[in-house]
């Protein structure tokens, strides 16, 4: 029974040393979720009331611009978290809409239980906290690779850091994730399979 853990147990365990009855109690807390292809885990105007890790799946998480385009922040696979950390803890409306791109397994986290697993094991926070600061740093990472690199590079980054992805997600996706247009990656690709 505890096999079904391991994935989610190594992810707080890189960052913070768990007893074994810490991650027990981890792990009751947990809700297990199976969601379908093309669900939506959150849409704008709702709010987030999850904190999802990935078992197995993929998602992305989006907002939809002035102009009625949609810009993906984030592409998203086994062992990664998803949420919107804004509207989560402050319970406000959220701007973006979390979809399932493959039918998903998830541990599910809600503001109730999250909230009980920091005041009972103070150790969460820490975890919780270095997780914050590991995206906050990936997230300036590409913000200043979106800004500064050109889009061969941007892709041959993206390929080399998620070689998976490519197989997995449509070209639309990776293109918007890039901020550069579905045309364009096409172009990009194509000069790269030549060489």
């Amino acid at each position: 029974m505890a096999q079904q853990f391991d994935s989610i147990n190594e992810s707080v365990t890189k960052y913070v040393a768990f007893e074994a009855s810490e991650l027990t109690y981890f792990n009751s807390i947990l809700t297990y979720k199976r969601v379908p292809k093309k669900t939506f885990l959150l849409q704008a105007g709702e709010v987030c009331s999850i904190e999802a890790f990935i078992i197995k799946g993929c998602a992305r998480v989006y907002y939809v611009n002035e102009h009625g385009t949609e810009v993906i922040l984030q592409l998203a696979i086994e062992g990664w978290w998803l949420s919107d950390i804004a509207s989560f803890h402050e319970q406000t409306p959220s701007k973006l809409y979390i979809e399932t791109l493959e039918a998903c397994e998830l541990w599910i986290l809600t503001p109730t239980t999250k909230e009980l697993l920091l005041k009972s094991m103070p150790k969460f926070e820490r975890f919780f906290r270095l997780l914050v600061q590991r995206n906050l740093s990936v997230m300036q990472n590409r913000l200043c690779q979106t800004i500064a690199q050109p889009a061969q590079e941007k892709y041959l980054d993206f390929i080399s850091r998620y070689p998976s992805l490519p197989q997995r997600v449509p070209q639309h996706y990776i293109a918007s994730y890039l901020g550069i247009s579905p045309e364009f990656l096409s172009k990009i690709r194509k000069k790269i399979t030549k060489k």
